[in-house]
This record gives structure tokens, C-alpha cells and sequence, in this order.
């Protein structure tokens, strides 16, 4: 009885580090910097402007494709200094290791239509 007590108090606590483990990576960093470089190679934005303290990354999605291996999707938001807003969806491949398993498809948000798009500040609808 002593030793399958002993058996269930380790599976207790190993159990966490088990679950930590598993967690799917957070990089927003690697598909935030990438998608600058591309909106930047497209003539989309000029990097300087960028005001960093406001970029949002919102992880959308992680999916395990791999034994150590996601696939993320990041809501990412740029403001600039002369008041543009640029969002973006990015999809890319990363591990616990390493954010950068894959290059960063990038694409660009020009309309948000439908739910909450539709409201305008005031509560009225958008035409």
C-alpha cells in the first residue's frame, strides 16, 4: 500500500512538468518581425515609423503537427507615427526550441466585415 502511495504522490507531481511540457510555443516575436519585413518589401510601411510599444500580437490559433513541432496563427497589429494602422494574420511553423521552424506567411487585413465591425464607436452600425 506504502509503495503505490508513493507511485500516485510522484504521478501528482510530475504530472505538472509533464503538462508544462507540452504547452504549445509562444513566438509572436518571429512572426511579428518577419511580417514587418514583408510589409516592408511591399512598400506597405516603413519600418522607423513603427511605433513598437504599440504592435499587438494576438495568438490566434496553435496546433500540434508534430512531435515538437506547431503551427501558429498571430493577429498582428501595427501603428505608425503618421497614424496608419496595419493588421495582419500571419501563419508559421514553431517548436519549444525554436520559433523560426518555417518562414511566415503573411496577410494583410484590408477590411473587417460582419460582428463587431459593424458597430461603429457610438454603437450604430457602419455603413
Amino acid at each position: 500500500m506504502r509503495a503505490a502511495l508513493k507511485v500516485v504522490l510522484a504521478a501528482i507531481f510530475v504530472m505538472p512538468a509533464a503538462v508544462a511540457l507540452a504547452k504549445s510555443p509562444d513566438c509572436a516575436s518571429w512572426p511579428t518581425n518577419m511580417a514587418l519585413v514583408h510589409l516592408k518589401n511591399a512598400g506597405l510601411i516603413d519600418i522607423p515609423s513603427v511605433i513598437e510599444a504599440q504592435t499587438k500580437a494576438v495568438r490566434l490559433a496553435s496546433e500540434k503537427i508534430g512531435k515538437d513541432l506547431h503551427q501558429e496563427v498571430y493577429d498582428i497589429t501595427f501603428h505608425t507615427k503618421d497614424g496608419k494602422t496595419i493588421e495582419v494574420i500571419t501563419k508559421s511553423q514553431a517548436s519549444s526550441e525554436e520559433c523560426s521552424m518555417s518562414g511566415v506567411d503573411v496577410y494583410v487585413v484590408a477590411k473587417k466585415i460582419g460582428g463587431s465591425a459593424e458597430q461603429a464607436s457610438d454603437g450604430r452600425a457602419q455603413k
